[in-house]
């Protein structure tokens, strides 16, 4: 390789190329260096532009707050999966509670969780309204502080049991109020990935009280489990309200400020006031209307479709099976570490399980916005689906006495865990927050939280008596028909909703409703 002073110290006739020697010679030097410099100075600027890829449009801010927003998710997922680790130290005689806990205690704290959201759902959803999203999600860790502290205060049955209670005031709180802060903070291009942040959320406090369990102790567990929500609402404190609503109180400056925050721009942007002078269009139009209210969903056509679509994939996903193959993760590792070599302790299987969970979570987040809604709810249901069914095919041929290899139904298992997590679960959220505007969103959301709950409720404390009615075998294959049911109606009826606004989707629906009506003025043609 030559040097720059090389080139300098080298005679180069130049008179017949009709260019001055002096002019030549930054040209030779430069090409000379380049591959020298450009490389390093190439590596130096990668994070300078990922950063600024990131910081357009505000995309940091905007995941940051959904973070925030999503850490009372955390710790109610920290909540829900703490019972796991904990029972066999509670049914301790020689444990931290004063008495071994029972069965029938163990079965009631995890079902007594969903009975209030199946009253509180409504709520919840009308101080968010009134109240507002940042206000209410405060509240949400508050009851998240209470019932760990009651908790730390007394291990008796009536504790645990009067625990649950109040975490159920919590569970409605995350599920109603924070699909609606990530919807109404988030641009349209991360819209679906901030939404698929919720169940990320509740899935990693599953992984972090599963580790937790396994490698600290009882008291360090608790302790930690309440320090989160204590925390956060500390930090909360600092977080804007969502513009939305901002604008619904008439508070236009602080909407601006909030909104400029979130874009990562200046209160004075061109492209913030069109923004902002939107959302008060909206306002406007909604002030004009009637007052939202379940009479107005009916009579309006489109909105009562949305609102059937929101219920149906809801239900859907609630009554897949999901919780069943958990509480039955334990007894498919036993089966398995017959005839393969995995042992593996009750807290490792959770674990692992609980490491599934997150992955789909994390890839649900990363693919939601290339993929779309619709045909991400449509494979993982199906995917669920197939999953389950082979779940209780393998029992039910087991149960003949035929052998079949192990590794079969921890497949399957580990398959339906991840569908589910990478789009079965978070997805019908997103959806959800995407069909209605403001004026209906929280009332809906606050309805499908309800019905989500009582289904909860009912699937938790009718396991065992169906498990013994039919059989694990029959019980996977129903709730494998129940996923196949549901890719049906997703991909017959649910329209995409990414990158759409509302009257985009509902203009959607109508054209389906007149694309059907057409065919049967077609047929009816045709007969005549």
């Amino acid at each position: 390789m030559y040097t720059n002073r090389r080139w300098r110290s080298s005679k180069i006739d130049t008179s017949g190329l009709g260019y001055d020697a002096p002019l030549i010679k930054p040209v030779i030097a430069v090409v000379v260096k380049q591959p020298e410099t450009e490389p390093p100075d190439m590596l130096a600027l990668l994070p300078t532009r990922w950063l600024a890829r990131i910081n357009e449009g505000g995309i940091a801010n905007q995941f940051f707050m959904a973070l925030m927003v999503t850490i009372p998710v955390l710790n109610f997922g920290m909540l829900m999966g703490w019972q796991s680790p904990m029972t066999p130290i509670l049914q301790d005689p020689g444990g931290p509670a004063p008495e071994p806990i029972s069965d029938e205690t163990i079965s009631w704290m995890a079902s007594i969780t969903f009975f209030p959201p199946i009253f509180c759902g409504f709520l919840i959803g009308d101080l968010a309204d009134r109240w507002g999203r940042k206000l209410t999600t405060l509240l949400t860790s508050l009851s998240l502080v209470i019932c760990w502290a009651i908790t730390l205060f007394s291990l008796r049955p009536w504790a645990l049991i009067t625990s649950r209670v109040v975490a159920g005031l919590a569970c409605s709180g995350c599920y109603v109020v924070t699909p609606l802060y990530l919807k109404e903070i988030a641009s349209d291009n991360v819209r679906g990935a901030l939404g698929s942040l919720f169940i990320l959320s509740q899935n990693l406090g599953y992984l972090v009280v599963y580790v937790a369990g396994d490698v600290m102790s009882f008291d360090a567990v608790m302790w930690i489990c309440t320090a989160v929500p204590v925390l956060h609402m500390f930090a909360f404190l600092a977080m804007p309200e969502t513009p939305v609503f901002l604008v619904k109180q008439g508070k236009f400056k602080e909407a601006r400020a909030a909104l400029a925050w979130l874009r990562n721009t200046s209160v004075d942007d061109k492209n913030l006031e069109e923004a902002v002078q939107q959302l008060e269009r909206e306002e406007e139009i909604a002030k004009s209307t009637k007052k939202a209210s379940w009479k107005s969903i009916i009579q309006d056509k489109a909105t009562f479709k949305a609102f059937r679509i929101a219920v149906n994939v809801m239900l859907s996903q609630e009554t897949c099976g999901y919780l069943v193959v958990l509480m039955y993760a334990g007894s498919i590792f036993e089966q398995a570490s017959e005839s393969i070599s995995l042992k593996l302790s009750p807290n490792k299987q959770t674990i692992v399980v609980g490491a599934i969970q997150l992955l789909g979570s994390i890839v649900a987040s990363c693919i939601v916005e290339k993929t779309g809604r619709k045909w991400l709810l449509a494979s993982t249901s199906f995917a669920t689906g197939l999953s389950m069914l082979a779940l209780g095919a393998w029992f039910y041929i087991t149960s003949m006495s035929i052998w079949l290899p192990g590794w079969l139904p921890v497949l399957a298992m580990c398959l339906c865990i991840f569908a589910d997590a990478a789009g079965y679960q978070p997805v019908p959220y997103v959806i959800t927050s995407e069909l209605f505007s403001f004026q209906h969103r929280g009332m809906v959301t606050s309805f499908v939280s309800s019905v989500d709950a009582l289904s909860d409720f009912l699937q938790t404390k009718a396991y065992d008596p169906l498990l013994k009615l039919l059989g694990i075998h029959w019980v996977f294959i129903m709730f494998s028909l129940v996923c196949f049911v549901g890719t049906v109606y997703t991909v017959l009826y649910v329209p995409e909703t990414k990158d759409r606004s509302i009257e985009e989707i509902y203009a959607i629906l109508d054209r389906k409703k007149e694309k059907r009506k057409d065919i049967e003025i077609g047929k009816e043609s045709s007969r005549l």
